[in-house]
């Protein structure tokens, strides 16, 4: 009955992970996946996160666990939307936005792209070029053709930012446009608060759908800061889905934390949202897990929970941007290149390396340097006991292949 079934390919970048855990080599760096690891190369459970879990255990442990509302835990969903959009402004205050629980930021990407795909059957996706590989998976999924605009400027390791907005602006109306809140994966490449500015009114204007992807909020400059994009977007009339994530900046991977939430012109066409967005989870996996809502929302909920979750996240931001600066200055005392400058004017999780795919590979080979094969890597797994390792290990491939 199966027989016609091709083999699956593998996802790039959990098959290179499965290829790094498979090295016997000691010295083996895993650069390639998106996790935050601390100084010691672990990966971190939050004092925080720690303090929440046992006060909700308590003496009797949590208690009963029931299945959840489809749309999930309603002091969740509204610390969502306060963290998302702030608290000062009309949104929240009018009740115009509709919030779902998911299944971390991949399920509210898919669920998300379902709602949109049934409601919006004629309308196309753009992504940047390059993006995240699985959001086009996601939307192909969904049964949308997916296009790509210019975002990336290879030469210069920055943001072809007025190619990106000629071709936005060339888009037919309600077209579905998927951008980067934040820490842009995997470029590490983010538009400007002033450019965001410029952008807002092209979008209105032609009518499009801003699908905004905020895996990192707090990775780059705070966590209002990191906010900007959806904010702005939603202030200026922009037809707004947000998918967030809090894998990352709770270190909750395992926990698949989430949020959807549909920017709405009143609370009436809220409710009407939310209930569709509830009927696309009850048609996927009907309703999401208790235990990381939990604690997220006690953390967020909390004014000293939340003042603690916020210092560390601080320190976890703090020690990236330190990295970075450490891998440029001892790469710069390697080499002389004008790659080496996108390592510090990039940020977030993931720097674009500019390195070429066969350079990529003998950092495999030869050291044990695990990249993407794009160039992309990842900042957070980097130490003070490893990074002058990888930097040796780059400038050797750079200088042999450009000396």
């Amino acid at each position: 009955m199966f027989e016609h079934i091709p083999a699956y390919p593998g996802d790039p970048i959990l098959s290179l992970n499965e290829d790094f855990h498979r090295d016997a080599r000691l010295g083996k760096v895993n650069l390639s996946i998106g996790i935050y690891f601390d100084a010691k190369g672990l990966l971190p459970v939050l004092r925080v996160v720690q303090h929440a879990e046992q006060a909700l255990q308590g003496e009797r442990g949590e208690g009963p666990r029931p299945y959840l509302p489809m749309s999930g835990i309603a002091s969740y969903r509204e610390a969502v939307q306060a963290l998302v959009f702030g608290t000062d402004g009309p949104l929240l205050r009018d009740e115009r936005v509709a919030t779902l629980q998911t299944l971390g930021g991949s399920g509210a990407l898919k669920v998300g792209s379902d709602f949109l795909r049934r409601l919006f059957p004629q309308s196309q996706v753009w992504i940047s070029d390059p993006s995240w590989e699985n959001h086009r998976v996601v939307f192909e999924g969904s049964g949308f053709t997916v296009h790509t605009y210019p975002y990336y400027d290879a030469a210069t390791g920055g943001l072809q930012f007025e190619a990106m907005m000629a071709a936005i602006a060339a888009l037919p109306p309600r077209s579905i446009v998927l951008l980067h809140a934040c820490c842009h994966n995997p470029t590490g490449v983010d538009l400007s608060h002033e450019q965001w500015l410029q952008l807002a009114p092209v979008l209105r204007e032609r009518e499009s759908i801003a699908f905004i992807d905020m895996a990192y909020q707090g990775f780059g400059a705070g966590l209002d800061d990191d906010a900007f994009a959806v904010r702005t977007l939603a202030q200026a009339g922009v037809a707004c889905v947000v998918a967030n994530s809090f894998s990352k900046n709770f270190s909750l991977y395992g926990e698949r934390c989430g949020g959807l939430s549909v920017v709405c012109a009143d609370a009436d066409e809220a409710q009407r949202v939310q209930g569709q967005l509830n009927g696309t989870v009850r048609a996927n996996y009907s309703n999401p897990p208790t235990h990381g809502a939990k604690v997220i929302a006690a953390i967020l909920n909390d004014a000293e929970l939340r003042r603690q979750w916020t210092t560390e996240l601080s320190d976890m931001r703090e020690r990236i941007a330190a990295m970075r600066r450490s891998l440029h200055a001892d790469l710069s005392s390697r080499i002389s290149s004008p790659r080496l400058d996108r390592y510090v004017q990039q940020r977030g999780m993931f720097t674009y390396t500019g390195l070429t795919a066969g350079q990529v590979d003998r950092l495999r080979i030869e050291h044990g340097i695990y990249l993407l094969r794009s160039g992309r890597l990842c900042i957070a797994g980097l130490n003070a006991g490893n990074v002058g390792q990888v930097a040796r290990a780059i400038a050797a491939v750079m200088a042999t292949d450009h000396p």
